[in-house]
């Protein structure tokens, strides 16, 4: 498999973590939209939201292997710094 534009080192991590901070904030900001509609009753959309959301991830992750190895780690580690940053918020 080859990447879609060879990109060096630098790009690779800048595209990569980028994506992954921009990914974690919609991810982790619906989540709480989404836990609001479990507990509301409103079981279908939130299986939809909750497909959504997963299938963007997934999505991003996919598409930053095709970037390179150095991409998908940046962006994974951009989901995850987004991650610690709203478990944070969210303690009291």
């Amino acid at each position: 498999m080859s990447a879609w534009l060879p990109l060096s080192l630098a790009a690779q991590l800048g595209a990569g973590l980028l994506a992954g901070l921009l990914v974690g904030v919609v991810h982790f900001a619906s989540l709480a939209f989404n836990l609001r509609l479990f507990t509301a009753g409103r079981v279908l959309p939130a299986l939809a939201l909750q497909l959504l959301r997963v299938g963007l991830s997934v999505a991003l992750l996919a598409a930053l292997i095709r970037l390179g190895l150095a991409a998908l780690l940046a962006g994974a580690g951009g989901l995850l710094l987004v991650r610690q940053l709203f478990i944070r918020r969210a303690r009291p």
